[in-house]
């Protein structure tokens, strides 16, 4: 299916292009369905393409020593991923699932590199990116090592909150995504039953609550407060 220019400028690194320079990349750009669960790429398959999300959530993860799934971001529409193999040329360094049913924007390796030698500011915008994203693994892998259980939890609900929150009239922010605890204990590196024990006393404390199947923090504050090493 083709992409309208509208599509295409959603896109943060499409969208000060003119008509003219939209209607070049276009031919470049594919559309795809992905399922719940269903892997779009692994860790060590050769970087084939390069993913934006246009609908959905898509869930970037490794395995840990002893075997279990360790989340290390999730991808929210209109951001991309697999850029950094792409890019460099070597195989993906993890897995890229599903985490509902979405639809991804993807470009070839050799169109992508076409298209940055065409529009070189697009490489400034997703080598930006990158940065942050390197900082964010390298807090996730600390945090995973070195915080209590319940600082890991504050932390994840505190970047989700800032980063697709939603501020309702009440002054919570609803996190605009359904996480199960599985999903929270993948993110954190614990297990489920822990997730639902912590998750269960943030509730019971009054900091988060349910609202319509997604998770709503009530009180940013107290929940930052958790992540000092003196509580």
């Amino acid at each position: 299916m083709n992409f309208d220019k509208e599509d295409l400028k959603k896109i943060p690194m499409f969208s000060t292009f003119s008509d003219d320079e939209i209607q070049e990349i276009r031919p470049y750009c594919v559309r795809e369905a992905v399922k719940k669960k269903q892997e779009i790429f692994s860790e060590g398959d050769p970087p084939d393409w390069f993913y934006v999300v246009l609908s959905g959530k898509i869930k970037i993860t490794k395995l840990s020593h002893d075997g279990r799934e360790i989340i290390l971001e999730v991808i929210s529409p209109r951001d991309f991923f697999g850029g950094f193999a792409v890019l460099k040329g070597f195989p993906y360094p993890a897995n890229a699932v599903a985490m509902e049913d979405a639809e991804v924007l993807k470009i070839s390796r050799s169109n992508l590199m076409r298209v940055i030698d065409r529009f070189p500011n697009i490489m400034y915008d997703i080598t930006s990116s990158l940065g942050e994203r390197i900082r964010d693994f390298h807090d996730t892998l600390k945090n995973i090592a070195l915080e209590k259980v319940e600082a890991r939890i504050a932390a994840l609900l505190l970047k989700l909150a800032d980063k697709t929150g939603d501020r309702t009239d009440g002054g919570a922010v609803v996190i605009n995504m359904r996480l199960t605890k599985q999903d929270i204990a993948e993110m954190v590196g614990t297990t489920v039953e822990t997730a639902i024990r912590v998750m269960s006393k943030f509730k019971r404390l009054g900091l988060i609550n349910d609202e319509g199947g997604k998770i709503a923090v009530l009180k940013l504050d107290t929940l930052k407060s958790i992540l000092d090493p003196a509580y």
